[in-house]
């Protein structure tokens, strides 16, 4: 009998460049129409038909009927985060570039201003902290790993991060994490889930219900800029 997850059956669906633009688009946590997916995927009414069919038949997505129309959205949270996952290994698995990579445009806008990855800050508000915090001598890189300078702890720990906490974690303290929006590095390990932890506490960043993005609130615009400004 085989046990193995039906890895290759999820990843069948998401081969074809159609169906995989069409769950991009959605990957915000929206429900659009068969003719929205259309136009974004740029195919025929009866193709996407057809591979809109395929994909609520094998669960990644759900159908809502308004009105006339038929609405598309994920199926559960879980295939955004397997989506999201394959974006990250895809830019993590290519080689060295020598020049900058632009940021990518297709990615959904509320993903691309904040959102998670696994339990750290993602997106361009991440993206700009970590650039913020490594200029101003807080964080020190060698290669993919990273350490807190004295002053990058104080000020961290002025912002409520207990970063002696994160270091006693029974995994990596910090390191760089590739952006798949943003092809830039943002903070991950334990250091940039406490990070995370404390902006949520103070109320500057918001979990949304649809879908990994997050919401920066009034004070978190006013706030978060000023970090390692």
């Amino acid at each position: 009998m085989d046990y193995t997850p039906g890895i290759s059956h999820l990843a069948a669906l998401l081969a074809d460049p159609g169906r995989a633009a069409m769950l991009w688009a959605l990957m915000d946590g929206s429900a659009r129409p068969a003719g929205e997916l259309a136009l974004i995927a740029g195919l025929s009414a009866s193709s996407t038909s057809g591979h809109l069919a395929r994909l609520t038949e094998g669960g990644l997505l759900v159908a809502e009927t308004r009105g006339r129309n038929r609405y598309y959205r994920l199926a559960a949270p879980e295939i955004g985060v397997a989506i999201e996952a394959l974006a990250s290994a895809s830019l993590a698995s290519q080689p060295p570039r020598l020049r900058d990579v632009p940021a990518s445009r297709t990615a959904p806008p509320a993903l691309r201003q904040a959102r998670t990855c696994y339990d750290h800050l993602a997106g361009e508000l991440a993206v700009g902290l970590f650039e913020r915090m490594t200029h101003s001598g807080w964080l020190m890189l060698d290669g993919q790993r990273v350490d807190l300078s004295g002053d990058g702890a104080q000020a961290l720990a002025g912002l409520g991060v207990d970063v002696e906490a994160a270091r006693r974690k029974r995994r990596q303290f910090a390191c760089t994490c590739p952006d798949w929006s943003e092809r830039k590095p943002h903070l991950g390990g334990a250091l940039g889930a406490a990070l995370l932890g404390s902006l949520l506490s103070r109320g500057w960043v918001e979990p949304t219900r649809t879908s990994r993005a997050l919401r920066v609130t009034p004070a978190g615009q006013r706030e978060i800029i000023r970090i390692a400004a």
